[in-house]
């Protein structure tokens, strides 16, 4: 598995960027892209929360993602765009998720969400591995347009694992475009939310 760092350890090395990403990760709606079991890709629409130390989702215990990233991990989030245009740019996170158990962890993302999340919502951390942005002229981009952890040794941590509730438990079970390596990458409605 290739070196993941929390979004918070990321930000503090690159601000600039990491504005960049927030400010368009936060505008809803953006998606996410998970593993299914069978190896296809499952595309889910998320608010995603900002905190001075990580980049988190809080979603339903019996959800696909959730299963998706208990079992394979990975994960691309991507923002929305508002039109054919591209119109104030593209922001892609790529990396891991990590499900969260801390309590006080979780009142602070709590504070941070643009939503009331539910008690049963499961809390899970996006750690990045590969940070990427791309604008059409519209929009001024930040001087780092792509960043990767396995290039910044000293922003990596070792993930953690812990548990994300099997399907059964709780309720009912209810990509970036890329570019060359050194440039830039070429909340959804309140039912969206803790899905």
């Amino acid at each position: 598995m290739p070196p993941v760092t929390t979004w918070g350890t990321f930000a503090a090395a690159e601000p600039e960027l990491a504005a960049f990403v927030a400010e368009r990760l936060r505008a809803a709606p953006s998606y996410l892209a998970t593993v299914r079991a069978t190896g296809a890709p499952r595309v889910h629409p998320v608010t995603p929360i900002f905190t001075a130390d990580g980049l988190y989702l809080f979603m339903e215990p019996t959800s696909p993602k959730g299963a998706d990233l208990r079992e394979r991990g990975w994960f691309a989030l991507h923002n929305g765009v508002p039109d054919n245009a591209g119109t104030g740019g593209e922001a892609s996170v790529s990396g891991t998720g990590h499900p969260v158990d801390d309590a006080a962890v979780r009142a602070t993302v709590v504070a941070a969400a643009s939503y009331d999340p539910a008690d049963r919502y499961v809390l899970v951390e996006l750690r990045p591995t590969e940070v990427r942005v791309n604008g059409y002229g519209d929009v001024t981009l930040p001087e780092r347009r792509r960043w990767r952890a396995d290039r910044d040794p000293a922003a990596t941590v070792t993930p953690a694992v812990a548990h994300l509730p099997e399907a059964g438990e709780g309720q009912e079970r209810g990509e970036a475009q890329e570019d060359d390596a050194d440039g830039g990458q070429g909340g959804p409605t309140r039912e969206m939310e803790g899905r």
